[in-house]
């Protein structure tokens, strides 16, 4: 069983993301370039990893979203396939439409970079199975547009359905996250017909090593080797 990660030209997150799936999760992962037109016959799950996909000209994630492999990629997520998408893959999944809402640029317009609190509110299955409900964590951030934003439908909707897998610790008076403005303090979502396909803007890849840190992005990368 393979975990395929998506490159994009700008994904600058690929060989991290590579690493930490091979070398510390211990998962067989293959590179699957975006003018592919399908994904490996055994792909179990798939990883599109953060970074600058072109460059982010357009809209962030808007371009990559078009490339050939994605309609390998939705089609694979609705039928149940499991798909992650950190940062700049978050936005790749809001573009195509596997995920609803979008992210904007940060409410005070500077680019956020930092390690911060994250609450895992998600329930205890599927990708969250690694974590308690409600447990603290603390994750790398490293976005200028990382501001969720869906309209108040959507939004009563991922928490009616409790399809809010992350949020973020500080948010302030009105319940958005201060490091972006997003709304609800919304860092990451669950959706997919199975509540496979997930997008994050914090990056698990990046603490997944306690000699950088820590290990609490590791439980939920382990759960792209596993069966939901």
């Amino acid at each position: 069983m393979t975990v395929a990660i998506i490159r994009f030209p700008g994904s600058n997150c690929f060989r991290d993301s590579l690493h930490v799936m091979q070398n510390v999760v211990g998962a067989k992962t293959v590179e699957v370039w975006h003018q592919d037109v399908a994904l490996p016959a055994d792909t179990q799950s798939i990883f599109i990893p953060g970074g600058f996909s072109y460059g982010d000209y357009l809209r962030c994630g808007a371009m990559a979203a078009h490339q050939p492999i994605m309609a390998a990629v939705k089609d694979f997520a609705e039928k149940g396939g499991k798909v992650l998408g950190v940062c700049n893959g978050f936005q790749v999944l809001c573009e195509v439409g596997l995920l609803p809402g979008a992210l904007m640029p940060n409410h005070h317009g500077l680019f956020a970079c930092d390690v911060v609190g994250l609450e895992a509110v998600g329930t205890s299955d599927g990708f969250m199975r690694g974590y308690e409900t409600q447990e603290q964590i603390q994750l790398p951030v490293a976005h200028h547009d990382g501001n969720y934003f869906a309209s108040e439908e959507i939004i009563q909707a991922l928490e009616a359905d409790k399809r809010v897998a992350f949020r973020y610790i500080a948010k302030d008076a009105d319940g958005h996250g201060t490091l972006n403005g997003s709304r609800n303090g919304i860092a990451g979502i669950i959706g997919g017909p199975n509540r496979n396909v997930l997008g994050m803007m914090p990056h698990p890849e990046r603490r997944s090593e306690s000699r950088l840190g820590g290990q609490d992005g590791l439980p939920l990368l382990k759960t792209l080797a596993e069966n939901l």
